[in-house]
C-alpha cells in the first residue's frame, strides 16, 4: 500500500500547483459564462426580449376609407368601391406547375409572371401571402370563388379603393391620386401615411389630402415562427376621412365638357354674387380611375408626352392674350382717369397709323364715328388704339391688376399661374431694351406681352356686373361627415373692392349688354329670350397676319396658327347669377364659336326653354 511519504515531495509539490492553475482556470471560464449570462439577460434583456416579441407578433395597417366628395346638391362624384386582390400563400400551394396553368387558363393571368411572384417570396415566412394581380374584376372573382376549391393557397383579400364615378368628368378639378414617395414619407408632411399609400396628385385630392384622408387603423396579429396567422390581439379600426361639397353644379359642369369635346380649351363659369365656381372645364382631360389602378408604364409615357397636354388645368394654369376681351379694362381705366368722354367720338377709317406702322381694325373698311359704347358693342379697335396711347402702358397695368390680372385669384386647387401684365419696368427688366408706342397700341385690345387664365377672366367679369366685387372664386362649400357635422365652411371671400365709380360700370355694362343684344353686337350668337345677356368676345391672335398668309397654301390658316377664341358673359345683367369665361384654343373667332357655348350654358342654369 502506498503512502504519501512514498512519493518524491517535488512530484507532490507540482501536483498541487498544477490542481490550483487547472481550479483557477474552471473558476475563471465559468465566471464569464455567468458574466455573459448576466449581461444577455440583466443588461440586454429588454432589448431581447422586445425582439423576440417583435417576431412572434406583426402589426397590420388598416387603410380607411378616404372622404367623399359631392357636389353642391349632394350628389356623389367621388367614392370608394371594394377592391378584390388575389393572394397566394405559398405553403399551402400544393402543386405550383399546377395553379399557374389553372389562373391562366380561368383569369389570364401570366404564368411566368405568377412564378416570379411567388419565387420572389421571403422562405423565412412561406405563410406570408404573396399578391398576384391587384383588382381583379367582378367576373374573375366569380371564376376565382366557383373554382376555389380546386386552387389551393389561393385567397382573396378586399382593400378600399377610390372611385371616380363619372369618370373623366371634373377631372382637373377633383384630380388624381399617385403612390407616395420616400421623400414624401420622411418629409413629415405626411404623418398618417404609410408606404405604399395613394396620396392626392392635383386638384381637390391634393389641396385637402390631410381632411380626405382620414387615419390609419392596425390589428396585432400573432404568428408562428413560419409566418402563419395564430390570432388577432388587439384591433384599432381605421377613422374614414371627412367628407368635402363642392359648390360645383354637376349637371352645367357635364353640358360644359360636352361642349368642349374634340377641341383644347377651357370653360369657367362663376356665381357673380359670392365667387363659387359653379363648372370648371378643361379639354382635353383624361380618367383618375387609370392612377387608382396603377397606371403602366405605356399608358403615362402615352398621357405624359402628348403635346395636347391633357393633365394640364388649362382654366388654372393655361395662359392665353384675352383679346378684345381686354377692351373692358381699358374702358374702365380711361373713365375713370377722366381721360374720355362717354360721348366724344372717334373716327375709325379701318386703318391707325402711327409712326412708320399702321394698325388696321378687324372691320375691314371701319366703323366711323364711334363712341364708348358703340366701341364695346362693335369691338372698334381704332377707338381702343386712340385711347390705349391716351393711357399709356403702365395705367393700363394698374386698372389690369385691379381687376384681378397679373396675379393669383386663390382658387383653392393649386397650380394656378398668375398670367402676365407687362409694364414699361417689366420689359426693361425682361429684355433691356425700353417699352415701344406701338406695344401699347397692341395691349390696348389685348395682344402684345399681356396674358390671363380663364379663371381670371371669370372673375373680372363678375366684379363689373356685381358692384365692383372681385371675389376671391372657391370650389369648397363645406368639409366634414356631414353638412349639420361639418368641420370647416368656406364664406365667401371679397378680395378687393374696385375703385371705380358706379356710373363707369353703368357705362361699360351698357356697351356689353350691346354686344350681345345690338344689332351690330359681336356677341350676337349669345342673345336669349327670356333674359338679357351682357358679353364681350375677343379673337386672340397667335401669329400675326403677315405669318399666318405665309404659312397658308391653300387659302386657309393651319388650325395651329388660328386666333384662340374668348367670350365672357354675365346673366341676367341686371341681376347677375351667373358670369362665364370661355376659351377655345385655334378656336376662331368668339363671336361664333365662344359664345354660342356660353349661351347654352346660360340657357340651362337659369332653366330658359329656348
Amino acid at each position: 500500500m502506498l503512502r504519501t511519504s512514498d512519493f518524491d515531495p517535488i512530484s507532490v509539490e507540482i501536483f498541487n500547483r498544477q490542481l490550483k492553475n487547472i481550479t483557477l482556470f474552471v473558476m475563471v471560464v465559468f465566471g464569464v459564462l455567468i458574466l455573459r449570462l448576466w449581461f444577455l439577460q440583466v443588461v440586454n434583456g429588454t432589448k431581447y426580449r422586445t425582439s423576440s416579441e417583435n417576431n412572434r407578433i406583426h402589426l397590420y395597417s388598416i387603410p380607411p376609407f378616404r372622404g367623399i366628395i359631392f357636389d353642391r346638391e349632394g350628389e356623389m362624384l367621388v367614392g370608394n368601391r371594394p377592391s378584390f386582390d388575389l393572394y397566394a400563400i405559398p405553403e399551402e400551394v400544393q402543386d405550383q406547375d399546377q395553379l399557374l396553368i389553372d389562373l391562366n387558363r380561368l383569369i389570364g393571368l401570366s404564368s411566368e409572371e405568377v412564378a416570379q411572384r411567388l419565387d420572389r417570396a421571403p422562405p423565412r415566412y412561406p405563410f406570408r401571402p404573396v399578391c398576384l394581380k391587384k383588382d381583379i374584376s367582378r367576373d374573375e372573382l366569380a371564376v376565382i370563388e366557383t373554382h376555389g376549391f380546386n386552387l389551393p393557397g389561393i385567397i382573396i383579400k378586399v382593400r378600399p379603393l377610390r372611385h371616380y364615378i363619372h369618370g373623366n368628368l371634373l377631372s382637373h378639378l377633383l384630380g388624381y391620386l399617385g403612390e407616395i414617395s420616400e421623400r414624401e414619407l420622411k418629409s413629415g408632411q405626411y404623418a398618417n401615411n404609410n408606404s405604399g399609400d395613394l396620396i392626392g396628385r392635383s386638384g381637390v385630392e391634393r389641396e385637402s389630402q390631410s381632411f380626405l384622408h382620414g387615419m390609419q387603423g392596425g390589428e396585432q396579429v400573432e404568428v408562428d415562427a413560419s409566418g402563419r396567422k395564430i390570432r388577432v390581439i388587439s384591433r384599432r379600426p381605421p377613422i374614414p376621412g371627412e367628407n368635402i361639397c363642392l359648390t360645383i353644379d354637376k349637371g352645367l359642369q357635364v353640358l360644359a365638357e360636352k361642349a368642349l369635346i374634340g377641341q383644347k380649351g377651357a370653360i369657367v363659369a362663376i356665381d357673380p354674387n359670392n365667387g363659387e365656381v359653379l363648372a370648371l372645364a378643361s379639354s382635353p382631360s383624361f380618367d383618375p380611375n387609370l392612377f387608382v389602378r396603377g397606371i403602366d408604364k405605356s399608358s403615362w409615357t402615352s398621357i405624359a408626352s402628348s403635346k395636347d397636354y391633357p393633365l394640364q388645368n388649362r382654366a388654372l394654369s393655361s395662359q392665353y392674350p384675352p383679346g378684345s376681351a381686354f377692351k373692358t379694362i381699358v374702358s374702365l381705366a380711361g373713365l375713370q382717369e377722366g381721360l374720355i368722354n362717354p360721348e366724344e367720338e372717334i373716327f375709325c377709317s379701318g386703318r391707325y397709323s402711327l409712326g412708320s406702322g399702321t394698325f388696321n381694325c378687324w372691320k375691314k373698311h371701319g366703323h366711323g364715328n364711334v363712341n364708348l359704347q358703340r366701341a364695346l358693342t362693335e369691338s372698334c379697335d381704332i377707338y381702343f388704339y386712340n385711347l390705349g396711347k391716351r393711357l399709356g402702358v403702365d395705367k393700363i397695368a394698374e386698372y389690369a391688376r385691379k381687376l384681378g390680372l397679373g396675379r393669383k385669384t386663390g382658387l383653392d386647387l393649386g397650380q394656378e399661374k398668375e398670367g402676365l401684365v407687362p409694364t414699361s419696368d417689366w420689359k426693361l427688366r425682361r429684355f433691356g431694351v425700353p417699352w415701344q408706342a406701338g406695344e401699347t397700341i397692341s395691349l390696348s385690345i389685348g395682344q402684345s406681352f399681356v396674358l390671363v387664365t380663364p379663371v381670371q377672366m371669370a372673375t373680372m367679369i363678375s366684379a363689373i356686373f356685381n358692384g365692383g366685387n372681385l371675389y376671391k372664386p372657391r370650389v369648397t362649400k363645406w368639409i366634414g361627415k356631414t353638412e349639420s357635422k361639418k368641420s370647416q365652411e368656406s364664406p365667401p371671400k371679397l378680395a378687393r373692392k374696385l375703385e371705380i365709380e358706379e356710373a363707369w360700370l353703368e357705362l361699360v355694362k351698357k356697351g356689353l349688354i350691346g354686344a350681345v343684344n345690338g344689332p351690330h353686337g359681336t356677341g350676337r350668337q349669345a342673345k336669349l329670350k327670356g333674359t338679357v345677356v351682357a358679353g364681350k368676345t375677343g379673337t386672340a391672335q397667335v401669329v400675326t397676319l403677315e405669318k399666318e398668309k405665309e404659312m397658308s397654301a391653300d387659302g386657309e390658316v393651319p388650325a395651329k396658327y388660328r386666333d384662340h377664341a374668348w367670350f365672357v358673359a354675365v346673366a341676367p345683367a341686371d341681376s347677375p347669377k351667373i358670369a362665364l369665361a370661355v376659351v377655345i384654343e385655334h378656336g376662331g373667332h368668339g363671336g361664333s364659336v365662344a359664345a354660342p357655348i356660353a349661351r347654352e350654358l346660360i340657357r340651362a342654369h337659369l332653366g330658359l326653354t329656348e
